[in-house]
């Protein structure tokens, strides 16, 4: 008669393990591109917040003086936009991925918000284009004033603006928040207080320089966060 004990044994050594459920580790190239990602996408706007030239609390007739008298500038924004709006809402996912692992509820909730402002950045974006294509199109100055104010109010035009600053802001604030035990401290204050940061430079002040900074800032604390983070 066959032991039931030896049975149970010599099954549980041939029977072959099944995959385990646990992630592996991340490659480095993978962790390294992620990393660059959630760098380069705050960095183009700092770019562009450093070569606007226009100011961002101008009126439609500024801003399109002053764009038309530097149109080099405008056109290296435009650039720089593509290269914010392809990279940018990738950074704000892989940073909230980690900070929703950091912190469950809080992290939610700034992923949500954050997504929220950073994903109408495209409707944002799109304005700035219009006096250098209105020019090349024909348009007198005045005409492209009009189509500029228009274009600000068409549609969801006014709900986009709150939902942008708020969302952008608020988000990063929280995203920072919800981070705090798992980065180092310091990159935690810089995600937190870039945003508003900017807020002040860009609204308030009318600063370009700090208002690049303050997405500079954004930028170190986001690939700090995607680099030592658990995703």
């Amino acid at each position: 008669m066959t032991n039931p004990n030896t049975a149970a044994g010599t099954a549980s050594e041939t029977v072959p393990a099944g995959p385990s459920l646990l992630p592996g580790p991340v490659p480095p190239i993978t962790r390294n591109l992620a990393v660059a990602v959630a760098a380069v996408g705050p960095l183009a706007v700092a770019a562009v917040r450093l070569l606007l030239p226009s100011d961002t609390t101008d009126d439609p007739a500024a801003v399109v003086a002053k764009t038309l008298s530097h149109p080099e500038l405008q056109t290296a924004v435009l650039w720089l936009d593509y290269l914010a709006l392809v990279t940018l809402p990738l950074a704000v996912l892989l940073v909230a991925v980690r900070a929703v692992r950091a912190s469950r509820v809080l992290g939610s909730v700034a992923a949500v918000v954050a997504w929220l402002g950073f994903a109408t950045l495209p409707w944002t974006a799109a304005l700035d284009p219009v006096p250098l294509a209105a020019q090349d199109a024909g348009l007198a100055q005045d005409a492209s004033v009009r189509l500029l104010d228009a274009l600000t109010v068409a549609g969801p035009g006014g709900l986009e603006a709150v939902v942008f600053v708020v969302g952008h802001v608020l988000g990063t604030v929280l995203l920072g928040l919800a981070l705090w035990r798992a980065v180092p401290r310091w990159a935690a204050v810089a995600i937190v207080v870039s945003q508003p940061l900017h807020f002040v430079a860009a609204v308030v002040l009318g600063n370009h320089v700090l208002d690049a900074v303050a997405w500079a800032l954004t930028a170190v604390g986001f690939a700090v966060a995607v680099a030592v983070a658990r995703p």
